[in-house]
């Protein structure tokens, strides 16, 4: 869950009951904006609160109701919880009705309320997703380094100015991380972009290919890429002939194919990828050609060094399966929500592609099934375990929120917290695993 979605905006009129609910918050990890009537707290709170609302209810000029209602004409979907000292059922059934996450009668349990609270930032992280989800799928942005960390943020701006600088670039990074991206927004960018982007895949380069890599002409050799970008991927797997004969390439600057009288004169642009760590690159590629190519050298950072990126990354990706298999783009459920906070992406942006077209196509993974009881259990087992996996499964299918759970199975609030109670059943834990 991001950050932004366990913060409370906390509306109650009596001073002391405000200082005494945010500590209980913060205390729970939540970040709290305290508001001593609805009208300020109105004035902060727009369409875009990355978080929910607690709010008393009677309070002077404008009860928590008619708050409750003027933020729902704003955002509907975002959680407020009532709190009342006169809470009666009409009231309680009234704010449901209006739309309240829950309903608490002061004095109220604070273990209660944290309950609530975790709850409600469950599903507003999940509703901020949705929404983040459907916006960079529509939007109508190009396509490039995607994200807002620091290091995609100073790549992003190097590349107007490295374009135009006619100078080899050494591009590092695990597999996956996006390299060659890199390499053709710089090729786009610059006065090259007219001509040719040669990509050549070192890694196990047959002979065959590798003699028409270095043949006079022809759409696979160096030569169709004069005056453009060539792109040695994957430098560092190259074999070392390869290694001897590109060292030439680049040092001089000439094709110098089998047969030919005299060395081709080629105008190029030469960058190359590889790994991460500088004593395999030493020991993987050959010192005359690695110096040579490393007269400026980017690193692409790994998914796990900028998570922040992950969700936009992954709505961006999702909006173009989406668009690209012709199918309507799914909504976000806490399992996935779930997967792309935890998981730790080794294969990095291109694994983080997959799984988003596997969202698209609804082949992501399930939420985990609960084990049935042992078939020689007596009758009353038996129903204790039908009722316990009915009600795990309803938790599940509602991705944790409580609420649908509740209204799934048809059954009163305080019956379902009987039955939870009476069953042992791990609210907190089962959360977890239906995100």
């Amino acid at each position: 869950m991001s950050g932004g979605a366990r913060r409370v905006a906390l509306v109650e009129d009596d001073d002391d009951l405000r200082v005494s609910t945010a500590q209980v918050l913060t205390l729970a990890g939540f970040a709290v904006e305290a508001f001593a009537a609805a009208e300020p707290a109105l004035a902060a709170i727009d369409a875009d609160w990355p978080g929910l609302v607690v709010t008393d209810v009677r309070m002077p000029h404008m009860s928590g109701i008619e708050l409750l209602r003027a933020l729902h004409e704003r955002d509907p979907s975002l959680p407020v919880i009532l709190v009342t000292g006169h809470g009666d059922v009409t009231m309680a059934v009234d704010a449901l009705k209006a739309g309240a996450w829950d309903f608490l009668t002061k004095p109220f349990d604070p273990e209660a309320l944290v309950a609530a609270a975790d709850r409600a930032a469950t599903a507003r992280a999940l509703a901020l997703d949705n929404r983040r989800l459907r916006a960079e799928a529509q939007g109508d942005e190009p396509s490039g380094l995607v994200g807002q960390s620091p290091a995609i943020r100073r790549l992003r701006e190097m590349i107007p100015t490295l374009a135009n600088a006619d100078i080899d670039l050494f591009i590092e990074g695990e597999t996956g991380t996006g390299k060659e991206l890199l390499a053709r927004l710089i090729h786009r960018a610059g006065k090259r972009a007219r001509r040719r982007f040669l990509a050549v895949a070192c890694a196990a380069l047959p002979d065959a290919l590798e003699d028409e890599l270095f043949a006079a002409s022809g759409e696979a050799s160096i030569a169709a890429a004069n005056r453009g970008t060539l792109l040695l991927d994957d430098i560092d797997q190259a074999s070392r002939p390869l290694q001897a004969r590109l060292a030439a390439l680049v040092e001089e600057r000439t094709l110098r194919s089998p047969g030919a009288r005299e060395p081709l004169p080629l105008d190029l642009r030469v960058i190359a990828t590889g790994g991460t760590e500088d004593g395999e690159l030493a020991d993987k590629i050959a010192p005359g050609l690695f110096y040579r190519l490393a007269a400026l050298r980017l690193r692409m950072p790994p998914l796990r060094e900028r998570r922040e990126d992950i969700p936009v990354l992954f709505a961006h990706l999702a909006g173009a399966s989406a668009a690209r298999l012709r199918r309507p783009l799914p909504e976000m459920v806490a399992s996935v929500q779930g997967h792309l906070a935890s998981h730790d992406w080794p294969g990095n942006v291109r694994e983080l592609a997959h799984y988003a077209e596997r969202f698209v196509l609804g082949l992501t993974e399930a939420a985990p099934q609960v084990a049935p009881e042992a078939p020689g259990d007596t009758l009353p087992q038996r129903l204790d375990a039908f009722e316990r996996e009915t009600i795990v499964a309803a938790v599940l299918a509602a991705n944790g929120e409580i609420g649908a759970a509740i209204a799934r199975l048809g059954i009163p609030r305080k019956t379902f917290y009987y039955k939870v109670h009476k069953h042992g059943i791990d609210l907190t834990t089962l959360r977890k695993g239906a995100r």
